[in-house]
């Protein structure tokens, strides 16, 4: 199972996307700094996400999401397909 998750700078209140087979793990690796993408931008809270089947959806699914523009239509799609915190 993998999910395409979307995390919140509390810093900025910037939304990053992603993918990964454990939730829990990639959001502590993005808070610690491990990162790239994300260091030094955190604290980093989930705000929701989705499951899939196979990486090559979550793949897809996640290329969708980071085509959106507007921060308020990515957590649309997530309130309306995922589960959203």
């Amino acid at each position: 199972m993998f999910y395409v998750y979307v995390i919140e700078s509390l810093k900025s209140g910037r939304l990053y996307t992603g993918f990964s087979d454990n939730i829990e793990r990639r959001l502590i690796e993005h808070n610690s700094g491990k990162t790239k993408s994300t260091k030094n931008r955190g604290p980093w809270v989930l705000m929701g996400f989705i499951q899939k089947n196979t990486r090559s959806e979550a793949i897809k699914l996640e290329k969708k999401l980071k085509s959106f523009k507007r921060k308020d239509r990515t957590l649309s799609f997530i309130k309306r397909n995922g589960t959203f915190k």
